[in-house]
């Protein structure tokens, strides 16, 4: 490695769009400001017009991006964890006496953590689904299906080794047997079609900051039947005040307090720039990029890749000699090559791949370029090469 380039004004690249999309579109930004200068539009709650009601046009656009209705199922939360916590918890508190709950290895934090907890609290009983090739198999969550299982929560693509699993079939066969289904798309949404109206999810989970453009703080779930979840918070709406109780009506049923008007107002600009770009033209780019990258690692003998068919823009690597977290460490400080080091909020999934010590993820955007991907990879093979002299 040339010290020299530690000094140097090197541009920066970002490769850590899994976590957060960086550079946002330009419309989105000016979204958030357009709606940071007018007065907040809150019908029952405000008087005045001329202002966009902000949620009310975002569930629009979210139902015609995801393909279903109505609008008023789909909730805003503050991210995908916000949203998964609001779910499970709610679906333990209506369902009442314990049951069991199925998830699997591939699992971010969101779900493991909420359902390790009311396990622990004898809430439920839980099966984890080990996955085979990147995936959990509709054979894998049959086998884990007991009489008394009345839950499956499971992620529509794994946050480190890019795989995106076959819901359908899931969906159906679970929704045949009456079990509720809880669908994380965090890493999914924006990335691949989603067509809601076509597969029997109960909730489907996404959030903003991700491949949908949005700013932090912005998510949220899409609920088939409101009355399977329980109210866990209440507040102000700006309805039924009178009522000591929280009103039942969507989507003021899981939603109080005032909402994250820039939040949203950013979802709707994220959704609308993908349907404006054209879903394929984002996917035909982000597809172009991973492989370019993998082809430009793969020989390298030092380097590990852990999975090189993503269906996402996911990357996941080690050096071999190496810790992910100094190499990560060097190709920030030295290359200004931002990736993400760790176990990414999902330690099973690292337990079988490398053994529990996390691995360095390099995720792209729309807006990632070629020559970024090139300059990127020629860092890591840089650092590899130092590791292993």
């Amino acid at each position: 490695m040339d010290p020299a380039r530690q000094d140097a004004q090197v541009p920066l690249i970002y490769l850590n769009n899994a976590a957060t999309t960086y550079p946002k579109p330009p419309e989105v930004l000016a979204e958030v400001a357009a709606c940071l200068r007018q007065p907040v539009h809150e019908p029952g709650r405000t008087t005045g017009n001329g202002s966009t009601d902000y949620p009310s046009v975002t569930r629009e656009a979210l139902a015609a991006f995801f393909h279903t209705g109505p609008p008023e199922h789909f909730i805003f939360t503050q991210n995908a964890t916000d949203a998964l916590n609001l779910l499970i918890h709610g679906f333990v508190k209506r369902t009442g006496a314990s049951f069991h709950a199925v998830t699997t290895e591939l699992e971010h934090n969101s779900v493991l953590r909420p359902l390790t907890t009311l396990s622990q609290e004898g809430a439920i009983t839980l099966s984890v689904v080990p996955f085979r090739n990147n995936t959990a198999s509709l054979a894998a969550i049959k086998q884990a299906i007991r009489p008394e299982t009345r839950l499956v929560v499971m992620t529509h693509g794994s946050n480190v080794l890019g795989s995106v699993q076959e819901i359908k079939p899931i969906a159906e066969y679970l929704h045949a047997n009456g079990i509720f289904l809880i669908v994380d798309g965090a890493q999914t949404a924006g990335h691949i079609p989603i067509n809601l109206s076509d597969i029997p999810v109960d909730a489907f989970v996404f959030t903003g900051h991700k491949a949908l453009f949005g700013i932090p703080g912005i998510g949220g779930f899409w609920l088939r039947d409101p009355d399977a979840v329980a109210v866990t918070r209440q507040g102000g709406t700006g309805t039924d005040s009178r009522m000591l109780t929280h009103p039942s009506d969507m989507p003021m049923r899981f939603e109080a307090g005032t909402p994250n008007y820039p939040g949203i107002a950013s979802l709707y600009a994220g959704v609308r720039f993908i349907t404006s770009t054209g879903p394929d033209v984002i996917r035909n780019k982000t597809d172009d990029l991973t492989r370019r990258f993998i082809r430009e690692l793969e020989n390298d003998r030092n380097i590990v890749i852990y999975n090189k068919q993503p269906d996402l823009p996911v990357v996941s690597f080690n050096i071999n000699g190496i810790d992910n977290h100094e190499a990560g460490f060097i190709l920030a400080r030295a290359y200004n090559v931002i990736t993400r080091t760790g176990l990414h909020c999902a330690p099973l999934v690292h337990e079988r791949i490398d053994g529990g010590k996390g691995c360095i993820r390099a995720s792209f955007s729309y807006f990632t370029t070629r020559e970024e991907c090139k300059t990127a990879a020629d860092a890591i093979r840089e650092v590899a090469e130092s590791a292993d002299s």
